[in-house]
């Protein structure tokens, strides 16, 4: 057991919800002496400092973009294009290169941007990055989204070289399909905690209507899946462009966060489990396994769409649907209940099984041994579902929400789930049927996904490769909430505190767990295992194997644990029931 000091310190109330994945709520890694140097530095800076920061530039054959070189010597490209707009003849369509263009383009100041993270040199508060992707519920025009969205960020040590090779971490993005959740999360604390050894990289994906419109329409007259198509394009141009940013292309690990973790699981599987040689391990933090269709049953959706952007009578109505203006789109980039069901679900719009690129559900494909064998780092939080599931008082009201968000889960199925979850002890502030409510969406959704696909790696003999987690870190202002240890609350602690949106438990009470955490991940990146380069004197982090045993994150008891029985129970559960 490896104990961590507490610090008793005052924190400010912290909103949780501004960091999980569905469309209503927004969204969201240090050895102890970079803490303080990157603290030393920050305090100082001013915007005439920002101004006056050093300029890098990187010619990437189809223009040249300048960057800042920030005090802490880490070199940072902001809004750089990596596809073609995604806008008229290219909407639904797979992502194209960018067009070439002359000159050269700031990659430090693009357009409008979102509120983002601090910087280890400056803040990013003044919208340095290209606006995200447009989300599903959101009124256009909105400050910092557009349809023109297909932007990639870099962070890179100064003065590499394209013979530097340095491991490439590649971060897929939350927000459940529906949005840009985790936007502009800033790379150069990670690239500054490991020493200078790590290149980082980020980007924007499409998303609901825009990403995942599914139709044997669509498919005919331009590509279903354009979100997930969109991050394989970001791949290929890692593999084609990050030499010039000092990163080694044959040493790409793709990590990824709630829908980016699904994300990273449906490129393990993808076409089969075809190895592309695009990335050589794999990160996933919250694995998110939503309902997701064949096409034929989603052409429901589309009708509805060409009724409400005014394309159903037309005889092209892909046509016409690339001719409507941006508003009349976003419009219908809504969700609405599943057919035959009373509410709307949190994820409406989600990849499809379309034959190809997604051969069967995902479970199928892992239990068939359809994917890449290579090294994987998966986990989740204790309570992944208490930011979802509905406050319901009766077992009836959590039957609803669940078949609500999965639309085929019959009465045959509802019995069986209602004896794998019966009523649990009340949590605070939530009525009587939240708590099983929330672990049966939580595991459904979230943990069992990722103790399959971990099961199914030691079941391919890659038991010595595959490590997992539970983080069980609590805050106090969540524990007085009910909401226990929520859906990817450890991102602060694998990111840094200062590049994403972070509690207040982190920058105190919480502190320790940073360094420890930020160090298993770079330790991965670097190494396609964890404990390479672990923080001096952090336990020994033992692999997954066929007892399935996973790290426990818990401050002042980081163990490991094997999964319990009644966890692995409910999952085989859920896996059954996959059609």
């Amino acid at each position: 057991m490896f104990a961590l000091p507490q610090p008793s310190m005052e924190r400010r109330k912290f909103d949780w919800r501004r960091f999980s994945a569905p469309v209503t709520i927004a969204s969201m890694i240090l050895a102890v002496l970079s803490v303080v140097l990157y603290f030393s530095i920050r305090e100082h800076l001013t915007a005439r400092d920002e101004a006056n920061l050093p300029r890098v530039t990187v010619d990437l054959g189809y223009t040249r973009y300048s960057g800042n070189v920030l005090p802490s010597g880490v070199n940072q490209f902001l809004g750089m294009r990596f596809a073609a707009p995604p806008i008229g003849n290219l909407r639904w369509r797979a992502p194209q290169d960018p067009e070439p263009k002359e000159g050269t383009t700031d990659a430090i100041d693009v357009r409008r941007l979102l509120p983002s993270c601090r910087s280890s040199a400056i803040s990013l508060t003044e919208s340095q990055f290209g606006p995200t992707c447009l989300a599903t519920e959101v009124t256009y025009p909105t400050s910092g989204q557009d349809e023109d969205c297909l932007y990639v960020n870099v962070w890179s040590p100064n003065n590499t070289t394209p013979d530097s090779k340095l491991p490439v971490w590649l971060f897929i993005q939350g927000g459940g399909y529906t949005s840009n959740a985790n936007p502009n999360w800033n790379g150069s604390q990670v690239v500054d905690v490991s020493g200078k050894n790590i290149v980082f990289v980020n980007f924007n994906y499409r998303v609901g209507l825009w990403g995942f419109l599914a139709s044997e329409r669509v498919r005919k007259d331009g590509d279903l899946n354009a979100g997930l198509l969109d991050q394989r394009q970001v791949m290929k141009w890692v593999q084609t462009h990050i030499s010039k940013f000092g990163g080694d292309p044959n040493h790409v690990v793709i990590h990824g966060l709630s829908a980016g973790a699904g994300s990273v699981a449906l490129h393990l599987a993808a076409y089969g489990g075809r190895d592309d040689k695009l990335f050589v391990g794999a990160m996933s933090e919250s694995v998110f396994f939503p309902a997701q269709p064949r096409v034929p049953e989603l052409e429901y959706q589309f009708d509805k769409t060409v009724e409400k952007v005014g394309c159903k009578d037309d005889k092209d109505q892909m046509g016409c649907l690339r001719g409507k203006d941006i508003k009349a789109i976003q419009d219908a980039n809504l969700a609405l209940p599943f057919p035959g069901r009373s509410a709307n679900p949190h994820f409406y719009w989600t990849p499809c099984i379309d034959g190809d690129m997604l051969r069967d559900y995902p479970y199928r494909l892992y239990e068939k041994g359809s994917f890449i064998k290579m090294p994987v780092l998966f986990g989740t939080g204790t309570n992944e579902g208490s930011v979802f599931a509905a406050n319901v008082a009766t077992q009836e009201g959590f039957v609803s929400f669940m078949t609500d968000n999965y639309p085929k889960l019959t009465k045959n199925e509802t019995g069986p789930m209602l004896e794998k979850y019966p009523l649990l002890a009340p949590l605070p502030n939530h009525n009587a049927w939240f708590p099983s409510t929330s672990q049966a969406y939580g595991e459904t959704t979230f943990i069992c996904p990722g103790n399959i696909v971990m099961d199914a790696y030691a079941a391919a003999n890659r038991s010595s490769t595959s490590w997992s987690y539970r983080f069980n870190v609590q805050d106090n202002q969540n524990t007085a909430s009910g909401l226990g240890v929520p859906h990817v609350f450890e991102a602060p602690a694998v990111f840094g505190i200062d590049a994403c949106p972070t509690p207040e438990s982190f920058r105190t009470y919480n502190r320790p767990i940073v360094p420890l955490m930020m160090n298993y991940w770079i330790s991965f990146i670097r190494s396609l295992n964890p404990n390479t380069y672990k923080l001096n004197g952090a336990p020994a982090w033992d692999a997954w194997g066929r007892n399935q045993s996973r790290y426990v994150f818990e401050l002042d008891k980081n163990r490991m644990e094997n999964v319990d029985e009644g966890q692995n129970s409910r999952c085989r559960f859920w896996e059954s029931i996959v059609e």
